[in-house]
């Protein structure tokens, strides 16, 4: 017998269904919870979780002392809402292995689109992202966070907004698992010259090579940041 249903997912399903039939289209705002509640007969909890839950799928946004407001999802609500599963993958046995080997698959492709389909704009600001990862190798989270946006340049490239909020993503996790390198400096210069095998291979228009600096470039990284035995 399948199991009944909780009152806040009925309630969460009805709601859902009339936002997309634009009953309550974007930008307007959903009744009170004490309308709510009579509409639906029933507790403040239950239309409280069925919110809470409307919002976690970017459906609502909710703010203290006012009714809930209808908003249009994005990609980075989508993966925001996965965040507790990515963690549970992660603490798998090889998790943080198949997390890196997604990257890698969405990456190296991305290297590759780039050098078939970049224009001249876009290559003039992957080639400042790279100088500016240069210019901070001395300086440890200033490098951090100029390697984190070259490779945000480069997946901002194809205009997919599900690249970019899946990078992010994938970015965000893999780095709260990441021990920092024992020397630094030499490991900013490696990961610096990896951009630079990228950048070229892309302003040269050679797929294949962008791809295969990219692959070495994020395998690289993968046994700089393996966690010791």
């Amino acid at each position: 017998m399948p199991a009944r249903r909780k009152l806040s997912d009925e309630i969460r399903m009805r709601i859902e269904e009339m936002i997309r039939d634009e009953v309550y289209p974007v930008g307007t705002t959903l009744p009170s919870e004490r309308e709510m509640m009579e509409m639906f007969d029933v507790g403040r909890p239950s239309i409280r979780e069925a919110l809470f839950a409307l919002e976690r799928m970017g459906l609502v946004k909710i703010k203290t002392g006012e009714k809930a407001k209808v908003t249009r999802p994005t990609p980075k609500d989508l993966l925001s809402s996965l965040s507790g599963v990515a963690n549970l993958l992660l603490e798998q046995p090889h998790g943080v292995e198949h997390f890196e080997q997604a990257r890698l698959f969405m990456e190296t492709s991305l290297a590759r689109h780039a050098a078939e389909h970049a224009t001249d704009l876009q290559i003039g600001t992957l080639r400042e992202a790279l100088e500016r990862n240069r210019d901070a190798i001395p300086k440890a989270r200033l490098f951090a966070i100029t390697d984190v946006a070259f490779h945000r340049i480069l997946t901002e490239i194809p205009g997919n907004p599900i690249f970019v909020a899946m990078h992010d993503a994938l970015v965000d996790w893999l780095i709260n698992q990441r021990r920092l390198p024992s020397d630094p400096d030499v490991s900013n210069k490696r990961s610096y010259e990896g951009h630079a095998a990228i950048f070229h291979a892309i302003e040269a228009r050679d797929p294949n090579a962008a791809a295969h600096a990219m692959k070495v470039h994020l395998e690289n990284a993968q046994r700089k940041f393996k966690p010791a035995n």
